[in-house]
């Protein structure tokens, strides 16, 4: 008899898995399927091996971009194609995907686990889980469509060959659309660097996708519909991600041509004004998570300053819910609310007329401090290891900016991850995974894995404790 129950419980593992602890484990469980398909000679030559396999699949389905293969040539036609469906697999919603077959694994869930399921999908609904995953896809589908048409029309028209043209327009515009920076190229998109067409509609397919399922559904149904006296009614959330991400984008482009021009930084020399805000524009929008880039980036042709500008735009990162990572724009406006408050001597957070809960703000708050102590870590753990294996010597700021671009799922690399040991692009695929799950969903899958018995967490969440007053 206790045999047999000890099966059934092993057999029944996966129902008493929490959704934080199952989006972990389906996370892996795709990295794993998709290192051991990149690392056949089906999908790939001779110089990839699990190593690299493993590294180009973490990244590819945390939608990062960093890479220490050639994509145009260390893969095949299969391995590209494998590559891809990677890419949409994590941009669409690794959490999505997640819930959606955990409704075909988990039965008998009650309304406290699909109530619980609808919070971590980013709040998309109770029983609403397949209808948004299909309006996220078809939505997907369409703007990568019409991505790809501009594209191979217009954009890359100097490639002779048609059959390539359009594999080359429809890989960059799942990899754009997704923040996902992987090109076949090996300079990225710097042959197109004075490309309008190029230029404009990767930045376009970024933006919409780092805007997030919220945004776009809510422009689609509302933005259109007039009540009152004729003006548009969109929420909150809606119209803070839009005003947050363009002045990220202006702030960025502005600063970026500024500093260097004023550093005379050689990242953009030999270069006229308008082919130079056309870059800074690019670039700006590329560093909030897509991994793109125009221009050769090192610490040899962009200043500290710029680096620095850089590091604060992958940093913050994109939207919630979408294909982007970062702490997020929402993140950022509620801290800012909550400073302004609290300069002007308010005891609650408003935001265009509205009071944010102080859950918004504390959970803001946990972020932004979780993800830059886990960041400051990487950075340790870089230093310690390139000290100790007697490595190449990087920079502090290198190695900074790389942690960031990893753990912010950006992918724009200053020439330091090819050159890391094992050890190091260990720690930066540690770090990709946990910033495209989500600094708090992890810990929240370890602290759930450590405590037993779930009810009596529960109960100790009701106990109040009483208030005492602390100087900061």
């Amino acid at each position: 008899m206790t045999l047999r129950h000890a099966l059934k419980r092993r057999q029944g593992w996966q129902r008493r898995l929490t959704v934080p602890q199952f989006t972990v484990v389906t996370g892996l469980l795709v990295i794993v399927i998709g290192t051991i398909l990149l690392a056949t000679p089906l999908c790939s030559s001779s110089r990839v091996g699990i190593w690299e396999a493993l590294f180009t699949a973490t990244s590819a389905i945390t939608v990062t971009g960093l890479s220490i293969i050639d994509i145009g040539t260390d893969l095949t036609s299969f391995g590209q194609a494998v590559l891809a469906l990677m890419i949409l697999s994590g941009g669409l919603g690794l959490m999505a995907i997640t819930t959606f077959l955990q409704g075909f694994v988990v039965q008998g869930t009650g309304l406290r686990r699909r109530l619980d399921r609808g919070q971590t999908l980013d709040e998309f609904g109770i029983g609403g889980v397949g209808r948004t995953f299909r309006g996220i896809a078809l939505t997907a589908a369409l703007v990568i469509l019409l991505g790809a048409l501009v594209l191979y029309s217009f954009g890359f028209d100097d490639i002779p060959d048609r059959g390539e043209r359009l594999w080359a327009a429809v890989f960059h515009s799942i990899s754009a659309y997704n923040n996902a920076g992987f090109g076949l190229w090996s300079d990225s998109l710097q042959r197109y660097h004075n490309n309008v067409v190029v230029n404009g509609v990767v930045m376009v397919l970024i933006v919409m996708g780092g805007l997030g399922w919220r945004v776009t559904s809510d422009l689609a149904n509302r933005g259109f519909r007039y009540r009152g006296r004729g003006r548009r009614r969109l929420s909150l959330h809606t119209r803070l991600v839009l005003r947050t991400t363009a002045l990220l984008v202006v702030f960025g482009a502005v600063g970026l041509a500024l500093t260097e021009w004023l550093n005379r930084g050689e990242v953009f020399i030999g270069m006229d004004w308008p082919e130079r805000w056309m870059t800074a524009l690019f670039e700006s929008v590329t560093a909030r998570t897509a991994g793109f880039t125009t221009v050769p980036f090192s610490l040899e042709n962009i200043t500290d300053s710029g680096t620095l500008l850089l590091i604060t735009l992958m940093f913050i990162g994109a939207s919630p819910g979408g294909t982007g990572g970062g702490i997020k724009t929402t993140t950022v406006a509620a801290l800012m609310a909550a400073t302004r408050s609290t300069l002007r001597g308010r005891e609650t957070v408003v935001i265009r007329n509205r009071q944010i809960s102080d859950k918004v703000v504390l959970r803001a708050l946990s972020i932004t401090t979780a993800s830059l102590i886990f960041v400051l870590a990487m950075a340790l753990l870089l230093s310690i290891a390139s000290n100790l294996n007697g490595e190449e010597p990087f920079t502090f700021l290198e190695m900074l900016f790389t942690c960031i671009s990893a753990f912010a799922t950006v992918g724009l690399d200053l020439g330091v991850t090819e050159q890391l040991g094992r050890f190091g692009q260990a720690v930066l695929m540690v770090g990709m995974f946990v910033g495209r799950l989500g600094i708090l969903l992890l810990l929240s899958a370890i602290w759930e894995a450590m405590t037993q018995e779930q009810i009596h967490m529960h109960r100790q969440n009701r106990i109040g404790y009483p208030r005492e007053d602390l100087y900061v």
